[in-house]
Formats: C-alpha cells, sequence, structure tokens
C-alpha cells in the first residue's frame, strides 16, 4: 500500500501501515492540512511514480514480497474477524445488545 496522507486521523493510519503492520510505504507527505487552508503540493508525481515502480516492478525485492505475504495474513485475520463468531462480529452483537438493556431499563425508569 502507498501511504499518502492529509489530514486528521489519516497520518495515524499511515503510521499503522507503515510502522506497525509494515505492509505499506510512505510517499513523503509529512505536513497536516486543514481542509480550510489553501493545500500545498508536497507529494509530487515523481514520489509517487517511484513509490509505484518500487512496489509493483519489484525494485523492492524481497522487502516487497514480505510486506505482501504481511497485508494477507493481516486480511486473513480481518475476515475471520468480521465472520459469526470472530472477534469483531461478537464485540459488536454485545454492543447492540448492551445498548438494547440500556433503552430497556431507560423505558421501565419511566414508567
Amino acid at each position: 500500500m502507498i501511504t499518502w496522507p492529509l489530514v486528521a486521523e489519516q497520518f495515524f493510519n499511515e503510521s499503522i501501515v507503515v510502522d506497525v503492520l509494515r505492509t505499506g510505504i510512505q510517499v513523503g507527505n509529512e505536513e497536516w492540512l486543514s481542509y480550510i487552508w489553501k493545500p500545498k503540493l508536497t507529494v509530487t508525481r515523481e514520489k509517487v511514480e517511484a513509490a509505484v515502480k518500487w512496489l509493483m516492478a519489484g525494485n523492492g525485492g524481497d522487502e516487497v514480497e514480505e510486506m505482501r505475504r504481511r497485508g494477507k495474513e493481516v486480511s486473513e485475520k480481518a475476515k475471520k474477524a468480521v465472520d459469526h463468531g470472530g472477534s469483531s462480529n461478537t464485540d459488536a452483537i454485545a454492543l447492540i445488545n448492551e445498548l438494547k438493556s440500556r433503552r430497556h431499563r431507560v423505558r421501565a425508569n419511566k414508567l
């Protein structure tokens, strides 16, 4: 994955992809921008082209292959988490049930 954050949490997402999961590379944008400020050109065509070539043309060699392997591993874990009985699925159902029970308690207290 090639990362190009601009605002808000995108820099945190980039850090997760590049530094934690090690499944991507940066194209060089390090300056947070705002929707209300005039945007600055911080990433050039050359930076994007170099990143694409590094990943797609195999210029990264073993490092790119390792990124792809880790990416597939993370993908498999994410799919298991959202499947029936997976951790995300179970947590979402628990949250829904907790909210339902709170709604019923609020209604009962008003009566």
